[in-house]
């Protein structure tokens, strides 16, 4: 089966953690994002991915490559950003054959082998309190009625998440073209909500599937809560002779780490030195200098240099903070 990821987008919210890398290449729990993705879909059935690359879409292509190369990758470029539905369209073909679709910054703890097997085209929806940033489905008897892309007015509260299944891709990109051709548009952009809406007017039977364990990494809070959630998914230990380690934790056997505590939710990156620092909930990339800190809840860019701190940070790569 062939799985389209999106993962053209900037990740303005996440600056500066992504001013050098795009979105789907943050290191979380000892690879990048989208790795994470990839692992679970594979390990579930899927032989192909289609990854709709944009913003510095060398980085995203070169370690999909090195590291997926057999599962044939392709990466189509959407050159301007004109929304969800033009992205997909990027990796859809006429075929008939079901398709996953999945966003490059999003992980669910959910059985995919499961969700590849449905019948139906179903989409992945949460319960949330203000659906109004979400695309909403509306339903009735199992089935959904109708589709709207950030109500102002939502008569649902269950939002879109990021994780669709479709029977027939070639439905998909049909409706897609037709909302180009047509113009219609949410906001300014082409959406998949929209063309969705579309195919049920036509008469196409689409369900729901309700899930509790979704993390967005849109936000430094939620890039965090997702790091704890794959933390927690992985089983790593170093001896380290001075350092404590309260798990879960991921310590690359290539950082050099001394007279530390560590953890829980804690991951540092391969090269990156850590001396004399009480770390939790915080996410040390390469090369970084940690010394003589005590630090919660932060994130720590490549290359970073900390010193003399008791705080919450998030700091970009290559940045500098110290006492003098």
């Amino acid at each position: 089966m062939k799985a389209i990821i999106p993962a053209a987008g900037i990740g303005k919210r996440l600056r500066p953690h992504t001013l050098l890398v795009p979105k789907v290449m943050i290191n979380l729990a000892g690879k990048p994002i989208i790795g994470h993705i990839i692992d679970a879909i594979s390990a579930a059935g899927v032989t192909h991915l289609e990854i709709v690359v944009g913003y510095k879409n060398d980085q995203v292509e070169k370690y999909v490559d090195l590291h997926y190369s057999s599962l044939k990758p392709n990466f189509p470029l959407q050159v301007e950003r004109s929304g969800l539905g033009h992205a997909v369209l990027q990796g859809l073909s006429d075929s008939d054959e079901p398709v996953l679709i999945i966003l490059g910054d999003t992980i669910f703890d959910l059985d995919f082998k499961q969700f590849l097997n449905l019948n139906q085209t179903t989409l992945a929806v949460v319960p949330v309190e203000d659906p109004r940033r979400f695309g909403v489905a509306e339903i009735e008897n199992g089935r959904v009625t109708r589709l709207v892309e950030k109500p102002d007015a939502p008569r649902s509260n269950l939002a879109l998440v990021g994780l669709y299944f479709i029977k027939n891709q070639g439905i998909l990109k049909r409706a897609i073209e037709r909302t180009i051709s047509e113009g219609i548009t949410t906001k300014g952009e082409y959406q998949l909500t929209d063309a969705l809406q579309l195919m049920i007017a036509d008469g196409e039977e689409i369900r729901t599937k309700t899930i509790s364990g979704w993390y967005d990494c849109g936000t430094k809070e939620s890039l965090l809560a997702s790091h704890k959630f794959l933390l927690s998914t992985i089983q790593t230990h170093n001896n380290l002779p001075s350092v404590i380690q309260h798990q879960p934790v991921f310590i690359h056997p290539d950082a050099d780490v001394e007279n530390c505590v560590i953890g829980p939710n804690v991951t540092i990156a391969r090269n990156a030195v850590i001396r004399n620092a009480v770390l939790a909930n915080v996410i040390v990339g390469r090369y970084a200098t940690v010394e003589n800190v005590v630090l919660k809840d932060s994130l720590i860019g490549d290359s970073a240099i900390v010193q003399e701190a008791a705080r919450t940070l998030n700091i970009g790569d290559f940045s500098e903070l110290k006492s003098y």
